[in-house]
């Protein structure tokens, strides 16, 4: 899933737009997430996500941001139930069965029970019209990122839509804990979010898991391979200066795999360019040093969590 857009951004020449329709061959499938307040506008981003090639078209309800719900995007979207679906309808005439069209939501703009009527008028409304499946994030817009996520709430969800599909967010920081979200909840899938940056190996430690096989955490010389290729995508974008303080806040994440994490996250914090990003892996990244064994990323689970919502 592509990283969310305005929909006037994609409409809109531009850079960006051209930016935005530059798929590689390697991304597919690949989805396109929008946001924004106006239907026609919705419809329009997203016939252009699908002209330029995505493969589904997600809408965005959920985001807690609170510029994003001033100007009546994102999560303030679950208020206005009404409004929501003529987005959802606009979006999915305009597609017209040629890629699938999901959501994501939040359990509610807050704790009222007003705001969970509207969450299930729109769950449902979204299905009825069309919709592939919805993501739900089991916290509401108000919460953000504080406090636990209720996956008891997923699994009301998925009982009450049956077949349909759901996918379950929130609070999935380790492959331990999307299995343990799709047992608990009966879920069909799960979508991870924060607990993917500075940690790509989660998906196959996800695969892993579900299959039955035994999950390892990745090597130091696994870790450095992705933070080159990461770093070698951001280049492709961002002058050297600027790609190292774009990549920071991502090295300080890797940093909860290093067997010397301490050490480790406070090098990433203090670089300020690409070649100190470059002189970390020469230091902490060397294949010919010995490394402790890394500890399991299902034990930093908490530690984690702590840290992205302080």
């Amino acid at each position: 899933m592509a990283e969310v857009v305005l929909d006037e951004h994609v409409v809109l020449k531009g850079k960006l737009r051209e930016r935005l329709f530059e798929i590689a061959p390697d991304d597919h499938p690949i989805g396109g997430q929008l946001m924004g307040s106006r239907p026609e506008q919705f419809a329009e981003a997203a016939n252009d996500l699908v002209e330029a090639g995505y493969d589904s078209v997600d809408l965005n309800f959920g985001c807690p941001v609170r510029k994003v719900l001033g100007r009546c995007r994102g999560g303030f979207l679950l208020t206005e139930p009404e409004h929501a679906l003529t987005i959802v309808k606009a979006v999915i005439d305009s597609v017209g069965g040629r890629r699938p069209v999901t959501l994501k939501m939040r359990r509610g703009f807050d704790d009222s029970a007003e705001s969970e009527r509207h969450f299930f008028a729109i769950l449902d409304g979204a299905f009825g019209l069309g919709a592939a499946a919805v993501t739900v994030h089991a916290r509401t817009v108000e919460q953000r990122y504080i406090g636990p996520s209720k996956w008891d709430f997923l699994a009301r969800v998925k009982r009450h839509v049956g077949s349909h599909t759901i996918l379950g967010s929130g609070d999935l920081f380790s492959s331990a804990a999307v299995r343990r979200m799709m047992d608990e909840t009966g879920i069909d899938g799960a979508s991870v979010a924060r607990g993917a940056i500075g940690n790509p190996f989660i998906f196959r430690e996800c695969a892993a898991l579900l299959q039955g096989i035994p999950v390892s955490p990745p090597s130091v010389a696994e870790q450095r391979e992705a933070i080159e290729f990461q770093l070698t995508e951001i280049l492709k974008l961002h002058d050297p200066v600027h790609a190292g303080r774009a990549f920071r806040k991502f090295g300080i994440s890797y940093a909860n795999l290093h067997p010397m994490r301490d050490e480790v996250r406070q090098a990433f914090i203090n670089a300020r360019n690409t070649q100190a990003i470059r002189d970390i892996l020469a230091v902490w990244y060397n294949a010919d040093r010995e490394w402790p064994a890394s500890t399991p990323r299902a034990m930093l689970t908490d530690l984690i969590a702590a840290g992205a919502e302080g």
